[in-house]
């Protein structure tokens, strides 16, 4: 669909998901804002790598609500599980994906996210289409990618993306539009909703 796809990071880099900048960097807190979670709100967290977000999110979808933590690198879903296992939160649930399906329930999510990882997903229509069989009536998918119309954001523009093209690629399946929020620095976070 007019871009080229870029590798994913391998469990190697899961420093970089953990370093302690990234907060003042990326304004985690302003995307959980964006997020609007709830307590017993089921989310799924695709691509969660070592469980950054996911962990934070867990806390603001307690006591009842649950995170289900999806990764394609076995070496990340183990260290996510040790660093939600070694912070007590048992509303975390890793699993693995595959390149092409999230292996998530039908109907079981309320809002699935994707942190800097739909640019590179192999096969990112088969896999947004699993993630959105997975959405609950009303349910919502959140892309957050860094911007590629903003030339101040230093990241290789192989993974940036614009939101014209995330716009362009989600809604070749049953998902409306429903905002993009440019609060953060150096990403969109661009949100649709599942059409009834």
């Amino acid at each position: 669909m007019g871009r080229e796809i870029a590798q994913v990071m391998g469990w190697q880099g899961a420093p970089w998901l953990e370093r302690q900048e990234r907060e003042k960097e990326e304004r985690t807190d302003l995307l959980l804002e964006a997020l609007e979670l709830k307590p017993g709100m089921v989310v799924a967290d695709i691509g969660a790598g070592t469980g950054y977000l996911s962990r934070r999110m867990a806390r603001l979808v307690a006591p009842s609500g649950r995170v289900m933590a999806v990764d394609v690198q076995p070496e990340m879903v183990a260290l996510l599980r040790r660093a939600a296992e070694a912070e007590g939160m048992r509303n975390i649930t890793p699993s693995l994906g595959s390149e092409n399906d999230a292996r998530l329930a039908p109907g079981s999510v309320d809002l699935a996210i994707m942190v800097d990882v739909y640019h590179e997903l192999s096969a990112p229509y088969e896999m947004l289409r699993s993630v959105v069989q997975s959405l609950a009536p009303g349910g919502r998918v959140v892309f957050v990618e860094y911007k590629a119309e903003d030339s101040a954001v230093q990241i290789k523009p192989l993974h940036k993306m614009t939101e014209r093209q995330i716009r362009r690629e989600a809604e070749m399946l049953p998902l409306q539009w429903v905002r993009t929020d440019s609060r953060l620095p150096w990403q969109h976070v661009v949100i649709f909703r599942k059409k009834s």
